[in-house]
């Protein structure tokens, strides 16, 4: 499997969609540490350090894809599945997560980003998707309900809510539990494949 998926012009730019490497652990960090500091996009409190994130991408791609976003020559943004619950009953389900350039968003990557996901998470055998997302009743620079809305378009449906659960800046969030399904379930599903096992088979 070639670590570029995808590649291709829009506008006046150049899109490569390929696969997540340790040498852009240090960009994709900081993508992510805004959000930590910023918002409450993410409810982490503090950025990860370059070992830290260098684990999850190690812990992450043992099974599930991540994948980045070049835009011009540079990461752009990212996107991962990882498992949605330990207990081996949900192994045919994927929590995807997805973070962009605050500079960049609202140009049509993040979809383009999912997109490439879930092909590859269709052939590993996953059945489920879910998005976890923090949500306001009260808009503002700390938090929109943008990413629900993005989700919705990409046709995941909201499935439970926990209702002022996330304490962050002072005020309390909404966390939302949304849902895609790529496949019906069959009464005896196919085994799930790691990722790693789906890259060497498919070199």
């Amino acid at each position: 499997m070639s670590d570029i998926l995808s590649s291709f012009s829009a506008g006046n730019s150049q899109i490569v969609i390929r696969h997540a490497k340790k040498t852009d652990v240090s960009d994709m960090l900081s993508i992510y540490a805004p959000y930590v500091r910023d918002t409450a996009i993410t409810f982490e409190y503090d950025v990860p350090d370059l070992a830290e994130f260098s684990c999850r991408l190690d812990g992450v791609t043992k099974k599930f894809p991540w994948l980045v976003a070049e835009l011009k020559g540079s990461v752009a943004g990212y996107a991962y599945a990882s498992a949605f619950h330990q207990r081996a009953a949900y192994g045919w389900c994927a929590e995807l997560a997805i973070y962009l350039n605050k500079d960049i968003r609202g140009n049509g990557l993040g979809a383009i980003l999912y997109t490439a996901l879930e092909e590859l998470l269709k052939k590993q055998n996953i059945l489920l998707l879910y998005a976890c997302i923090a949500e306001t009743d009260c808009e503002d620079s700390r938090l929109t309900n943008a990413s629900t809305r993005f989700h919705s378009r990409l046709g995941f449906r909201e499935v439970g809510r926990f209702n002022k659960c996330g304490y962050k800046f002072g005020r309390w969030f909404d966390m939302v539990w949304m849902e895609k399904r790529l496949a019906e379930p069959a009464p005896h599903p196919i085994a799930v494949i790691p990722f790693t096992s789906l890259k060497k088979a498919e070199k």
